[in-house]
């Protein structure tokens, strides 16, 4: 593969746990090379239990709650007949989750809890990987194509719910998921705990911002483009389901419209201000563990099948295609600062309607107010978040840009964390 999968796939990719020699290697890797839910479970189980005294049980425990996190989300979504959709606005939900015939019936309470035991889990997951001491000296083998997750609850971890084919369905942009997808392995070590840790904060800053909204007009007036068949209030209205007219330039069309409407939807009040306080929490913490990942990778001497290398550890990554040079990792931390300037309000984001005022990103998540995308677009929904200061130029972003060279910015971000 050359090309960078999404964020979601990038994250599940890191399930990976580490392990020290002797007595304790067995447990982590028989965590992430079953064949059952009951049999990884189980060795959860033995491992949390084992965390507290011992950091290669600590690092694959928090790996394991990472990983259960995202077959949590992919076994409620199934549940309902999730269909996935091949975009970024939706992040939190493009998982290549099989067809399910007989869904059951969802409402927003459901969903809406559905989103919470996934937030819930990885803060388990980022509270124990954050328990590992920093100097602990672990290292495992994982092969991506033995490590999977259930997607359709079915209690198996089959070939194509592999890390390596979720990984190549989303290369692909949709389509059946590869059982056959090449072997992939990588040695997982500390510093790729802080990578794995700080996805988990990314996924809970997303999941509590939409938690922190009553967003139940959206989902009544457009989800049913994502759960077609689970008793959604406009699904015998709007969306047919007859196979002879739900195909084809039509069905483009309807989607199209159902997109729209969703657009227009997201004007949502706030009803659990802490949660949007604590999207930005989540966003800062992902930025001071990207910065500890970074330190951790530059003090390594060794070179062995690196999942996130440093500019010292030469090779292109499998996966990526891409080689990590001083360059870019001077130019991240960069990236870094910025983002925290912008989150604590230091310095302001720019809108293209205001020239001479810019948005305090901090007040934005601190004093939250209704979400309304559209307004937010053009101008009035940000208006209450607008201060005079030091404003981001946009020649000072292109300038960082620049230095990921031609593969882009936003790869080596999704890489980098």
């Amino acid at each position: 593969m050359t090309r960078f999968p999404s964020l979601l796939a990038s994250a599940l990719l890191l399930l990976l746990p580490v392990a020290s020699a002797g007595a304790a290697a067995r447990e982590p890797a028989a965590l992430f090379e079953a064949k059952t839910v009951a049999d990884r479970d189980s060795t959860l189980t033995a491992l949390e239990a084992a965390a507290p005294t011992d950091p290669a049980s600590a690092y694959a425990a928090g790996a394991g709650q990472f990983f259960t996190a995202l077959e949590m989300l992919a076994g409620g979504l199934h549940r309902h007949g999730f269909e996935s959709p091949q975009s970024f606005i939706l992040p939190l939900m493009r998982l290549p989750v099989p067809d399910n015939p007989n869904p059951a019936p969802l409402t927003y309470d459901g969903f809406r809890a559905i989103l919470i035991a996934f937030r819930d889990r990885l803060e388990k997951s980022a509270a124990t990987l954050g328990s590992v001491p920093a100097d602990a000296d672990i290292g495992i083998e994982v092969d991506l194509t033995r490590l999977g997750i259930d997607l359709n609850e079915d209690g198996q971890i089959a070939p194509d719910e592999s890390a390596a084919a979720i990984m190549a369905w989303l290369s692909r942009g949709g389509g059946a998921p590869d059982p056959a997808a090449p072997a992939l392995t990588f040695r997982f070590d500390r510093a790729d705990g802080y990578w794995l840790q700080g996805y988990a904060e990314f996924l809970m800053a997303q999941a509590d911002f939409w938690l922190a909204h009553d967003f139940s007009n959206a989902f009544d007036g457009s989800f049913h483009m994502l759960f077609p068949r689970a008793k959604l209030p406009l699904q015998d209205t709007l969306v047919p389901l007859d196979g002879g007219m739900s195909g084809g330039m039509l069905s483009s069309e309807w989607r199209i419209a159902d997109f729209i409407s969703l657009v227009h939807l997201v004007n949502w009040p706030v009803v659990e201000p802490e949660r949007r306080q604590a999207a930005r929490r989540h966003l800062m913490e992902m930025i001071r563990l990207s910065r500890e990942d970074w330190k951790a990778i530059r003090a390594e001497t060794d070179n062995d099948r690196e999942w996130l290398p440093g500019p010292q550890q030469k090779g292109a990554s499998p996966v990526t295609g891409l080689e990590v040079g001083e360059e870019q990792v001077q130019a991240w931390h960069a990236a870094l600062d910025m983002a925290e300037d912008l989150l604590e309000g230091r310095i302001l984001l720019p809108h293209f309607r205001f020239a001479d005022k810019g948005i305090n990103m901090k007040r934005f998540f601190d004093e939250p107010k209704p979400f309304d995308l559209v307004l937010s677009i053009t101008g009035p929904a940000i208006a209450p978040y607008l201060e005079s200061g030091k404003i981001l130029t946009s020649e000072e972003f292109d300038q960082i840009r620049r230095q990921f060279g031609g593969a882009g910015f936003l790869t080596f971000a999704l890489w980098f964390n």
